[in-house]
């Protein structure tokens, strides 16, 4: 019996995870599976019962299993939804010790040593999990044994308690696949008679590991208790919220601001902690007559100076109404991204803050993405010289690098009447006649074959700067395969 002092480990595995979760949002009567992209096919990646009841199995051709089963109805498989929903089982798990880790990528494992007692005994504790499961629509295999591989191997292949102090006896008949080994050593393992966990403990160990190497023996000693193996919990992510609950109710904006600086200093000290920045930041404000008024700011830079986040909140403040009065306030910070500590200059750091905090107040009359700055782009046709992103979410990357001049004006082509390969003597453009005084040229551009523009489509094209007897500095442009003149840009 157990004594209560005896480690014990309870491995959960849902077989049928991935398709599970998705059922339990938009349940499907019927044979079900979820498909995912593998080397290069469409293949099963989890299906529900009545598909593997059809004969069905993961890994299978998508084609195959229409062909096997027409009444099969799938949907694409998400991996990073299923951790995610893991990551929630992983927490509810708590409920029955602190010491709950991932098992694969399909299982939890727990150390429930001392907690047992809790629930009545490892069996009311098996009772109460499967039964909360079954609620939620979930479909889990458990094993109970001393050692984590032998509560894996049970719950894989047996699904029982093991008696404490006989991981042997209770694992004897399974097959070797059991001690968590990977493929082609369980095929070799077969393939030398070695069947069974009872057949390799028997075997002669000096042989087994010259062929197999030290791994296959030490899964048999960790499933046996002979080597320890180690439960690491998985931590959640640090939660970045504060929250202030007043006395009595306040109404005017420098009591909001200085409750609002109280509880941001709070939290730029948790993330100077994290070596973090907060991105996106929302203020609720609770009256006391329980409705809410919201406040979000979005910063152009991950931030953690709650002197330089403070009167980003104002315009915000400005328009809340406060009612009959605000008793709670919380402020949580709802985008995080990495900051780490780094070395400043006293020259460019303080110019660099404020044209961050500017774009980040002309951000919240506009939206920052509204806010937008040029970029130099690799490309030798001048429309796809540069392109434009929002300048809170890109960096300027230096000085443009080009091996001509450029126009400080880029317009659509506009023709002219001219003929020749050679600029015209004489031209009109837009109502205006002007005369060539100097033409430096031709630079030809040919078009990039493997982008779709139909403006390129008449082929290459001779660039020439002409400077006129009037002052203007223009752009032209000789099409060859269909002789034209066009004037694309202005010099300054």
């Amino acid at each position: 019996m157990f004594d209560g002092t005896q480690r014990r480990v309870v491995s959960l595995w849902f077989p049928r995870l991935a398709s599970e979760r998705v059922l339990r949002v938009r349940p499907i009567e019927g044979p079900f599976a979820l498909t995912l992209q593998q080397n290069n096919a469409n293949r099963l990646y989890c299906l529900n019962a009545q598909a593997e009841q059809q004969g069905l199995h993961r890994g299978m051709p998508y084609a195959d299993a229409r062909a096997f089963c027409p009444d099969l109805q799938s949907r694409l498989a998400d991996p990073q939804g299923d951790q995610r929903f893991l990551h929630v089982l992983r927490r509810w798990a708590t409920r029955y010790c602190p010491w709950v880790g991932p098992e694969g990528e399909d299982g939890l494992v727990l150390d429930i040593t001392g907690s047992a007692h809790i629930f009545g005994g490892e069996a009311g504790m098996l009772a109460d999990m499967r039964a909360r499961l079954a609620r939620a629509g979930l479909s889990a295999q458990i094993g109970i044994a001393d050692t984590r591989g032998a509560a894996w191997a049970l719950a894989h292949y047996a699904q029982g308690v093991a008696d404490t102090g006989d991981m042997l006896g209770a694992l004897q008949e399974l097959p070797v696949a059991a001690l968590r080994l990977e493929d082609n050593t369980n095929i070799a393992l077969q393939r030398l008679g070695l069947r069974k966990v009872a057949d390799l403990a028997a075997a002669p160990r000096a042989p087994l590991t010259r062929r197999f190497g030290p791994g296959l023996l030490m899964r048999l000693d960790q499933a046996l208790g002979a080597q320890p193996e180690q439960i690491t919990p998985q931590t959640d992510p640090p939660h970045y919220g504060a929250r202030l609950t007043l006395p009595d109710p306040i109404g005017l904006r420098g009591d909001v601001m200085a409750g609002t600086q109280r509880l941001l200093q709070q939290l730029c000290d948790k993330l100077k902690a994290q070596n973090a920045g907060a991105r996106m930041l929302r203020l609720t404000l609770r009256r006391v007559d329980q409705d809410h008024q919201q406040v979000e700011l979005r910063l152009a830079r991950p931030l953690r100076d709650a002197g330089r986040i403070l009167p980003l909140f104002e315009r915000g403040l400005d328009g809340v109404d406060a009612g009959y009065g605000i008793d709670q306030m919380r402020l949580e910070v709802t985008l995080v991204e990495p900051l780490p500590v780094h070395q400043i200059s006293h020259v460019s750091a303080g110019r660099k803050d404020q044209l961050d905090d500017l774009i980040t107040r002309i951000g919240t009359r506009i939206g920052l993405e509204n806010v937008q700055r040029f970029l130099p782009a690799d490309s030798h046709i001048p429309d796809r010289s540069f392109i434009i992103a929002p300048a809170a979410y890109s960096e300027p990357e230096g000085a443009w690098i080009i091996p001509r001049s450029r126009p400080m004006r880029l317009f659509p082509p506009e023709p002219i009447v001219a003929t020749g390969a050679r600029p015209p003597a004489r031209f009109r453009w837009r109502r205006m006649p002007l005369s060539t005084a100097r033409a430096t040229g031709p630079e030809r551009i040919a078009p990039e074959w493997w982008l779709v523009d139909d403006n390129w489509r008449s082929g290459v094209r001779d660039y020439w700067l002409v400077e006129t007897r009037q002052g203007r500095r223009l752009w032209l442009y000789y099409t060859p395969q269909n002789p034209g003149w066009f004037v694309q840009g202005e010099f300054a």
